[in-house]
Parts: structure tokens; C-alpha cells; sequence
């Protein structure tokens, strides 16, 4: 059975001033998760969000509050964001030593526990932690910044990493380059929740939903839901 289809706005390519405004606005026009980067620096070239972002967005949606940690160490900031509500906590294979006990930790706080593999990263790195995920995110591009043309190797990752999980109740994403384009190939490989940024928030507000149901129509052609 195919797992539910969720659609991610990911919010590094909002308008940062208007954070409230822009995260009802993709909550309206479609979005089934709101996707939050977190950068700090140091595991990636950039800089974004904390703790404290998370909590300020929580009250304007009642969506999945999807938190990516692109952050190493993860292990002392996970109780924070799981205080500051989000739904779902991933963090990298790269990230640290010791993987297995950072998603026993996030299971521990009450939260959905997600593991990303960067591009260069093979799928080998999650066989032994898979039991303990609630999903798996793929890189689609070097993560730190928004805007990147998709890695074309990513869907034959996506397929076999879908075929790793099998019937584990695992939900299977992709993050980065994602556009109506390629949201039909990625579904077909076996992906069910697509990350999108700038494909979303081109436009400006009016465009959202447009831009939502562009990327949720081609991936719903492509299991079989939409003819």
C-alpha cells in the first residue's frame, strides 16, 4: 500500500520577513507539511534557523512541522525542537557518530525520528537503523542552500532505498530541485513526500497553490491517482 502523498513547502525560500504571513499562506494553498531547513554553519555553508523559528511558526499552521537539522551535533538540540513543536525530527547520517542513539532520542521525546542521506552518501549507511525511522530523507542536492539544480543519480537512490524499506511504515522524501518537472519521476521511484522551495514560492503568494497542485498533480499521475 502506498503511502500517503505530502507535499513540503520548505520555508528557507520564504520571505524570512514575513515568516507568519508566508506559512498560512502554503498552509492554504495545499501544503500538507511545512518543511523547516535548519543550517548552522559548520555541516553546511550556511546559516538559517532555530529553536526559536520553529516556535514562532507553530501557532500559524496545525500542518506537520517537518524539521530538518542540517546541524552537527543534533543530539543537544533535539529536545528544544521537539519543545518548540515540531512533528518530525531528521537528522543526518553524516552528522555524527552515533546515529542509532540520536533517533532513539527523538522517539524518546514523542517525535516522528527521520534520517537524511546526503548525495554522496550510499543507502548501506541506514541498513542497521532502519527499524527505528519514520522516515527517510534523500539530498537531492548538497544541502546549504536553496535553489540548486536537482542531482538526476537521486532517483535511482529513491528506488532503492524504496525497496530497502519495503512494507516498513516509513514515509520516503526528497529535498532539493523538486519542481512539477521532476515530482512525477521522483513519485514513480518511489517517493511519497517531495520538498519544494523555490518551485513553490515563485510567484509571489497568488501563485502558491498553482505552483502546489502543479507538483502534487504530477506525482498523483505518476501512482497511478490521477489519470
Amino acid at each position: 500500500m502506498q503511502r500517503a502523498l505530502a507535499i513540503a513547502p520548505s520555508i528557507l525560500a520564504a520571505d524570512f520577513a514575513r515568516f507568519g504571513e508566508e506559512v498560512r499562506a502554503i498552509d492554504s494553498s495545499g501544503a500538507d507539511w511545512v518543511h523547516v531547513d535548519v543550517m548552522d554553519g559548520h555541516f553546511v555553508p550556511n546559516i538559517s534557523f532555530g529553536p526559536q523559528v520553529v516556535r514562532a511558526i507553530r501557532p500559524h499552521t496545525k500542518k506537520v512541522l517537518d524539521v530538518h537539522l542540517m546541524i552537527a551535533p543534533a543530539d543537544p538540540y533535539l529536545a528544544e525542537f521537539a519543545a518548540a513543536g515540531a512533528d518530525i525530527i531528521t537528522v543526518h547520517a553524516e552528522a555524527g557518530p552515533h546515529l542509532h542513539r540520536s533517533l532513539q532520542a527523538i522517539r524518546a521525546l514523542g517525535k516522528k525520528a527521520g534520517v537524511s542521506l546526503n548525495p554522496a552518501t550510499p543507502e548501506s549507511a541506514i541498513d542497521y537503523v532502519l527499524d527505528l525511522v519514520d522516515l527517510v530523507l534523500v539530498m537531492s542536492v548538497n544541502p546549504g542552500f536553496g535553489g540548486q539544480a536537482f542531482i538526476p543519480s537521486a532517483l535511482d537512490k529513491v528506488a532503492r532505498i524504496k525497496a530497502m524499506i519495503g512494507d516498513r511504515p516509513i514515509d520516503l522524501e526528497v529535498d532539493g530541485g523538486v519542481t512539477a518537472d521532476n515530482a512525477g519521476a521522483l513519485a514513480k521511484a518511489g517517493a511519497n513526500a517531495l520538498v519544494a522551495g523555490s518551485a513553490v514560492f515563485k510567484g509571489g503568494e497568488s501563485a502558491y497553490a498553482d505552483n502546489i497542485a502543479a507538483i502534487r498533480s504530477a506525482a498523483e499521475r505518476a501512482r497511478g491517482e490521477l489519470v
